[in-house]
């Protein structure tokens, strides 16, 4: 995409009438305070209780990917308004993607997506991303509901004035948001001046000349032929007004002033993702200005044109959309394989030019199923995130660039708001106050050793962590820094951890402990808008989805049933020591000679100082000198000591008290667990879990912490039907296909994508989205049917 400092376009003539502190603040707001804006790719249309929600989410700070912000959160709401839960997830390079399963008992007809990053909340809430999700119930009962018509104006550049012609644009919706066509008579008290009738999508505009006293009202009737009268905005008895004119490659605007008074001259700016792209200063010639702004080398995007007096206070301001077509990339798509048999494999390759590198993601769904094209990575990123209100179908303004397209998108910049710069605010050198600071790092570890004095530990002192997640563990050692303060970011984690922790064993250190600093996470912002169950046009499509919905349901009841009615205990019973080593051991762990103890049930443990104590009269050939420092050793070697599977030393095995030992196995040499650490065995510690004898005094512990991760990702599931053939089982998917990362770059521009149809898609839909390096975005959408073999176009 063209950028926006080679777009920066500089009209200055004569010496600008603002301050030193307007030009400043304008300057550090246009650097630092630019919002992000956001998309979501999801898997599919509308979903059933108890479905998953696939989705990718790309991030745009400007014309780019956003690479600052690294945590995106995500409320999923009710249509009560109650969050039914909240997930975040990692951002690397504007991108992030996971799952969402909606609970089966759900009774709502749709749920709404609400997706932030803190920075985001630093700004109007109207901007954050929201999308509706249709659930299908089979209730019918919300498409009774009642219509409540309502109408507002627009005037052109914000003002009607007396004697000034206008253009005032309109637009009639139902109560939520849904476009309504409508007829009606411009009243200038009893009196009618013109007809009006809305032009696309219950939108549309007519011509006023104010008069000084009079009242005016539209005389309207709404699709069901009733009959409103609705007053038109107060005019001013003084005041400015602006026009603007599309041409292919300019934007003419014509600034109008009422008298004298208002202003001498005016300064109009330019502004794109709140970025200056050109302020010229012109004085008005008998209260008129024009000028002619080339928009040909701008990205494309909102540009608002704000019109300011002497001293940069706002008289009027307009948005107006720049389509230069630089924001896409079309990717090489080549069917390599298509089957749409019963589980017929299927292969995609996707190739980009060399000059790009790009990130997509891909579904592939049943296309007999319901589909709603009216949301797309360039509407959101370009047009929905940009203005306050809804856009019915803002996929349609894409389409193409006809003069009829580009009129009926002009009446959407006409009648929506923008705002998103309070020029009052810059002009008093006020910036926006940051309540929430962007997360510029991932999970952070963070705290702070207390109990000792400050100043008195070293720079080469460290905090030793084990980082204990339910699948893993890690072993981490975080430098302390002299005021006692410890931070280690950047750090991915999935889920909850459990972190313990060893303080250096120096003097000062004693009686230190350690104060974790909390991951905080934001306050969901109020939602101000009312969650409403979409109306679905496509009633065939929808009743397929929640026929095949139904049937899936159906054959998982039928499943489990099954199972439970087939399994029997034939198995001999396994002992104590069996049960704990499947347990709690993995790999070269598991299994193999060697001396093992079950803590759990042996209470007499609990009153050795040590594991080492105890093992010395156990194991033989074990010898433990409780020493400064402490050495052990077992036939002649030390063997290599592991808590929880990690490789620790003996100071820090020491420090594991033995009413948190769970399992102890001392495993023969050589031991090939870890390479060239266990020549002469290894004691392998294991920690005990929540479920390990909860009524046993596990006494006071090593330290620890609760560090709360990212929500957990899911990998979607494929079947591959080149191995697994289960005739008995139905494959009656309606998502068939779900990637998330697909990466394109550096020698790997060209990817093979293969998938398997499910037993009952006689077509299926592929959708392909993504974005580039440098911000340019595709949406590819494309039906393949079973009785042609050829693929289409939507």
């Amino acid at each position: 995409m063209k950028r926006l400092c080679a777009a920066f376009i500089l009209l200055t003539i004569g010496n600008t009438a603002s301050s030193q502190i307007f030009e400043n603040t304008l300057q550090q707001f246009s650097s630092e305070f630019i919002s992000e804006r956001i998309h979501f790719h999801f898997d599919k249309t509308s979903y059933t209780a108890g479905d998953t929600v696939w989705f990718k989410a790309y991030l745009m700070k400007g014309i780019t990917p956003e690479t600052n912000s690294k945590t995106l959160y995500v409320d999923w709401t009710g249509s009560d308004g109650k969050i039914i839960r909240r997930t975040t997830w990692p951002i690397v390079d504007g991108i992030t993607f996971g799952q969402f399963e909606i609970p089966s008992d759900l009774k709502f007809n749709a749920i709404e997506v609400r997706a932030y990053t803190k920075w985001m909340l630093n700004f109007d809430s109207s901007f954050l991303f929201s999308r509706n999700l249709n659930i299908l119930t089979g209730d019918k009962s919300t498409a009774a509901r009642r219509v409540v018509p309502q109408i507002h104006f627009f005037p052109e550049g914000g003002n009607m004035v007396e004697g000034l012609t206008s253009k005032v644009a309109f637009k009639a919706t139902d109560q939520y948001g849904n476009p309504l066509e409508i007829t009606g008579t411009l009243l200038e008290g009893d009196e009618i001046i013109t007809d009006v009738a809305s032009m696309h999508d219950g939108m549309g505009y007519f011509f006023l000349q104010p008069k000084p006293g009079r009242q005016y009202t539209l005389r309207w009737k709404d699709p069901s032929e009733a009959i409103h009268q609705t007053s038109l905005p107060q005019v001013k008895k003084t005041g400015v007004i602006m026009k603007v004119v599309l041409t292919i490659d300019r934007r003419i605007f014509y600034v109008q002033a009422k008298d004298k008074t208002i202003a001498e001259s005016v300064r109009i700016i330019g502004t794109m993702y709140s970025k200056v792209v050109f302020d010229i200063e012109r004085n008005l010639t008998d209260g008129v200005t024009q000028a002619a702004i080339p928009v040909a080398d701008l990205p494309s995007g909102i540009l608002v044109i704000t019109v300011l007096n002497e001293r940069n206070l706002p008289l009027a301001e307009r948005i107006t959309f720049i389509n230069n077509n630089e924001y896409s990339f079309s990717p090489n798509i080549n069917w390599k394989n298509q089957n749409l048999d019963k589980r017929g494999r299927n292969e995609i390759e996707i190739e980009i030019p060399d000059s790009l590198e790009a990130n997509l993601s891909i579904s592939v769904t049943d296309a007999a199923i319901d589909f709603n094209n009216t949301h797309t990575i360039a509407s959101d990123l370009l047009l929905s995130s940009e203005i306050k209100g809804k856009i019915h179908n803002p996929e349609f303004y894409f389409r193409n660039n006809d003069d009829s397209t580009s009129n009926y998108l002009d009446l959407v910049m006409l009648t929506n708001g923008w705002r998103k710069i309070k020029w009052e605010d810059i002009a008093t050198g006020k910036l926006p106050e940051i309540k929430y600071p962007a997360d510029t790092a991932l999970i952070t570890i963070e705290g702070i050793v207390e109990g000792v004095r400050q100043n008195s530990t070293i720079d080469s002192s460290n905090v030793i962590m084990v980082i204990s997640k339910k699948d893993s563990k890690e072993f981490a050692i975080t430098p302390i820094r002299p005021d006692g303060s410890f931070k280690m970011e950047d750090y991915i984690l999935i889920d909850t951890a459990t972190i313990y922790y060893q303080l250096p064993r120096e003097k000062n250190m004693k009686k230190a402990s350690i104060k974790f600093y909390r991951n905080t996470d934001p306050k969901p912002p109020v939602n101000t808008s009312q969650i409403i169950t979409p109306l679905l046009a496509d009633t065939t499509g929808a009743f397929r989805h929640m026929q095949l919905a139904n049937e899936i349901a159906g054959i998982l009841a039928m499943a489990q049933g099954k199972i439970l009615e087939e399994v029997k205990v034939t198995a001999k019973p396994k002992s104590d020591i069996e049960i704990m080593d499947e347990k709690y051991t993995t790999g070269l762990f598991s299994g193999g000679a060697s001396y093992n103890f079950d803590l759990v049930h042996i209470k007499t443990a609990a009153g050795y100082r040590s594991i080492f104590n105890y093992l010395q009269s156990r194991v033989p050939g074990f010898n433990f000198v409780d020493a400064d420092p402490p050495r052990i050793s077992w036939r002649g070697g030390a063997p290599s000591l592991f808590l929880d599977e990690i490789l620790v030393d003996i100071e820090i095995m020491m420090t594991v008290p033995v009413t948190n030992i769970a399992y102890v196995k001392a495993i023969h040499p050589p031991f090939n667990g870890v390479a060239s650490a266990g020549a002469n065995g290894a004691i392998a510690v294991y920690t005990r879990r929540g479920d390990d004898d909860p009524g046993f005094d596990r006494g006071k512990g090593l330290p620890n912490n609760t560090i709360p991760g990212y929500s957990k990702i899911r990998e979607f599931f494929s079947p591959d039907y080149s191995t697994e053939n289960d005739v008995d089982i139905s494959d009656i998917r309606t998502t068939i296909y779900w990637n998330p990362e697909v990466i394109l770059k550096g020698d790997n521009k060209k990817v093979t994508l293969s998938f398997y149809n499910s037993d009952v898609a006689k077509s299926f839909r592929i959708v392909i989205e993504g974005i580039t390096k440098t911000g340019q975005m595709t949406r590819i959408v494309r039906t393949i049917k079973k009785e042609t073999g050829k693929t289409g176009s939507l």
